[in-house]
């Protein structure tokens, strides 16, 4: 994998950028829009989006293929906390009517639990505050639509956004489209392993994993193994994990020591491997304002632990001719014994495939998808 394969051969493409500046990428339409400054002076750099409200940001015709994309939008409103859980992006490749992208615009970028964190990786980038970006390659033929819906109860007054995207001289010769799916179990069972993925028929490569799991027992929540079973495989997986942080790249349950010589997982972030968050504090109630000239009852910062994770295989990618199953085991340690545990599980899987219809799980309502 060498990035800069893309730039030291021409490919006669056509780079375009879709904002609200320009919503339909037009050449030499960008940046006209007045504001109080005069004519052509940053007069649009966002949209409103009301509550309850769908609204298609990007409609693209292909050949084509998006290069990144930028979001930002505020992560709190006076009607609750969890705005990054409650606004959802979709995105439709060709003629789907049921998305081949579907989460909460906060997992699709790595961070869960409707909270901001910075994330520096290489195909998804968090920078302050909260500026999402996404540098997967999203290749398709006929069109792309990119959807945006705010389930939250209140209005997003600023909803900023750059879609920037190539147009090819030709089609694409038997594109692998990309895929992200987010599910959530509010309590995983007893010796049942959580499903990142399944459904999924046809060919591809797994690509990425966002695990944001909320720990509902005490001690080591991460001795489970992730299982890949492809192709048709039976009972026992062919590909694994020999441990949950072994999955993302670290040891020993992240373990660092203070100056007292008391344990703690330590975060880190790498290109392709991150643990980029945990805490036990809920804020959510920092600097919030109701209205209310009186309340006392949304008070307190004590939260169960959190903990957001990700991996990348873009340097060893997950391949599969027919079909993928991707499942994670709930398996804890207290140092004395392995044992079984419930949690908290929310995960977004990130992968390509060839096309085909998109059998995607019902996706949860808003209170369904409510953090802890």
């Amino acid at each position: 994998m060498n990035i800069f394969n893309s730039v030291t051969q021409f490919n006669f493409e056509q780079t375009r950028t879709i904002s609200p500046e320009n919503m339909t990428g037009e050449k030499g339409k960008s940046c006209m829009k007045a504001s109080a400054l005069g004519p052509s002076r940053k007069g649009q750099g966002c949209i409103s989006i009301a509550a309850g409200e769908r609204v298609t940001i990007a409609e693209i015709t292909g050949p084509a293929e998006i290069r990144h994309m930028w979001f930002t939008l505020t992560d709190r409103t006076h009607r609750g906390s969890f705005v990054l859980r409650d606004v959802v992006i979709r995105i439709y490749w060709d003629d789907e009517t049921v998305p081949s992208v579907e989460s909460p615009i906060g997992d699709f970028f790595c961070n869960g639990f409707g909270a901001r964190c910075d994330i520096n990786s290489m195909p998804i980038v968090v920078n302050p505050t909260g500026g999402f970006n996404s540098y997967f390659r999203m290749p398709f033929n006929k069109k792309a639509r990119i959807e945006i819906h705010n389930e939250h109860e209140a209005d997003l007054q600023h909803f900023f956004f750059t879609i920037n995207y190539a147009l090819m001289p030709k089609p694409f010769e038997n594109p692998l489209y990309f895929h992200a799916q987010w599910r959530r179990q509010r309590v995983t069972n007893y010796a049942q392993d959580y499903v990142i993925l399944d459904n999924v028929q046809g060919y591809g490569y797994y690509v990425g994993t966002y695990l944001a799991l909320t720990a509902l027992e005490r001690y080591w929540w991460g001795e489970g193994e992730f299982k890949f079973y492809l192709d048709d495989d039976g009972e026992y997986p062919t590909q694994h994990s020999t441990g949950s942080e072994d999955y993302f790249g670290g040891a020993w349950a992240f373990h660092n020591r203070d100056s007292q010589g008391r344990p703690k997982a330590k975060c880190f972030q790498t290109m392709f491997m991150g643990y980029p968050y945990q805490t036990n504090r809920d804020a959510t109630r920092d600097f919030f304002q109701t209205g209310d000239s009186n309340p006392v009852h949304g008070f307190g910062d004590d939260g169960l632990p959190m903990h957001g994770l990700y991996r990348w295989h873009l340097p060893d990618p997950i391949a599969f001719h027919k079909n993928i199953k991707l499942a994670f085991q709930q398996i804890g340690n207290d140092d004395i014994r392995l044992y079984e545990r419930c949690d908290d599980i929310a995960s977004v899987a990130y992968w390509y495939q060839s096309p085909s219809v998109n059998n995607n799980p019902v996706f949860p309502n808003k209170q369904q998808r409510t953090p802890r």
